[in-house]
């Protein structure tokens, strides 16, 4: 996504600066997987998933601490169980990762809300809520990926990479819902501060 490496780069500066006066763990939680860039809460959810060995996309404290100390999360014990406890509102001994990662991602104005979706909708040209390589062939322009100029990837294999960029992590199906796009776009978002550049940039990128 053209222009985000240099605002993942401020964004994971700032994180860390505001880390080493965040007192709240699950603050502390969010700004070290952003400080890794805007790829990274959801490669938190990349790691929870492999945790998750019976796929019931739930997570008990040994799994739970297991996935940050794998992810390389600096987090006392106490803390972390802390926070399990935070996730885990009915008290059964598991929290469900879905909802985990919904409450990581940084919050959102409606304004990039409403372009995000924007793009979404135009992206999703059979309107049935989820876009898939069938969706992209009339919107997005291969023949400019180098990729595909080079020889190297059939405009199938540009569609798919495509895709995956905004794929679960965990779940690769070559099918992009509203939820993993907006999650994609939470992590860029949380890396620029002024709501107007972020509304600018997708419609650029997007030409809405």
């Amino acid at each position: 996504m053209a222009g985000t490496s240099r605002h993942d780069r401020e964004m994971a500066v700032n994180a860390k600066k505001q880390l080493s006066v965040c007192t709240d763990p699950v603050e502390s939680l969010r700004l070290q997987c952003l400080a890794r860039g805007s790829s990274g809460i959801k490669g938190l959810g990349r790691t929870f998933k492999i945790m998750d060995d019976d796929n019931n996309r739930t997570l008990d404290m040994k799994e739970f601490m297991k996935g940050l100390n794998d992810y390389g999360v600096l987090i006392e014990k106490e803390e972390a169980i802390a926070m399990f406890q935070r996730f885990d509102r009915d008290n059964s001994g598991f929290i469900d990762f879905d909802e985990f990662l919904l409450t990581l991602r940084p919050p959102m104005s409606n304004a990039r809300k409403e372009v995000i979706m924007q793009a979404f909708r135009k992206l999703d040209k059979t309107n049935d809520g989820v876009i898939t390589i069938e969706d992209l062939r009339g919107v997005y322009n291969v023949k400019y990926h180098p990729k595909y100029q080079n020889g190297e990837w059939t405009e199938e294999q540009v569609f798919r990479k495509f895709l995956d960029s905004f794929d679960s992590p965990y779940d690769k199906d070559g099918q992009v819902t509203k939820e993993e796009f907006l999650n994609y776009y939470c992590g860029v978002s949380a890396s620029i501060d002024s709501d107007v550049y972020f509304i600018l940039m997708m419609k650029n990128a997007w030409k809405l």
